[in-house]
């Protein structure tokens, strides 16, 4: 079956993964040697499988370890939104520093480091059964990669929407350390009136200690932009409940 031909026609929502010149509806024309699996042509063309929602030949479902034979019409469908988790726990990827920020903001269990290679990144992953956040592609083609997902948007509330919009969920807002991802927990002003500028310490009672790094937070003037963010990821997660 050596030089076989098949066609593969993508998702809608995943075709931005293809090169420009396969994006139409006519589908992708690709040439198989009989013995790559389909996970591998999907890849082939641009199309990680952590984005894939299910495979079909000919009409009917296969795995990603199915062997085409060629002459074959492949249907690659998007995953499913929203794609649940027991317990969402993630590890971002060195470029989305803005996006973890806005994850632990509203309560989610998110490693970030921004010293971690690649290598780093899938260990951690693997280790702590986190889904690994990334725009890297290359990543996301790791078949060590216990589980990874492609964060869209250019800017970090769009990801951050993204992020919210592809798992749903639980949120727990002002909960954990946005620093260092460590647990807040209510700390009297007296324990920690000698770390505040005489400013906050003439204007403010309530406090919040991370229990991991030590970094005191109060609600000030300054929460603004982030109550922003919690309102717009809360109501978002209401929707979700209907």
């Amino acid at each position: 079956m050596s030089g076989a031909e098949l066609r593969v026609f993508v998702a809608d929502d995943l075709r931005f993964f293809l090169a420009a010149r396969n994006r139409g509806a006519s589908g992708v024309r690709v040439v198989v040697d009989g013995t790559s699996s389909l996970g591998h042509v999907v890849q082939s063309i641009g199309v990680p499988l952590t984005e894939v929602g299910a495979l079909e030949v000919d009409g009917r479902a296969v795995a990603d370890t199915y062997r085409p034979r060629g002459g074959e019409r492949v249907r690659v469908r998007e995953v499913t939104r929203p794609q649940r988790t027991e317990d969402a726990r993630f590890v971002l990827d060195v470029h989305l520093g803005a996006l973890a920020r806005r994850l632990r903001l509203v309560g989610l269990d998110t490693a970030y480091r921004n010293d971690m290679d690649d290598d780093a990144l899938v260990a951690q992953a693997n280790a702590e059964r986190r889904v690994l956040l990334t725009q890297d592609r290359g990543l996301l083609f790791r078949r060590s990669l216990w589980r990874g997902a492609f964060v869209r948007g250019a800017r970090p509330d769009a990801q951050l929407a993204d992020v919210l919009d592809r798992f749903a969920p639980t949120l727990a807002p002002w909960t954990r350390c946005m620093g260092c991802n460590g647990g807040l927990e209510p700390v009297s002003k007296e324990a920690v009136v000698h770390l505040l500028k005489p400013g906050t310490r003439r204007t403010y009672d309530a406090f919040v200690r991370c229990r991991e790094c030590g970094q005191v937070y109060w609600h000030g003037a300054h929460h603004g932009r982030l109550d922003a963010i919690v309102a717009f990821a809360t109501q978002a997660g209401a929707s979700w409940m209907c």
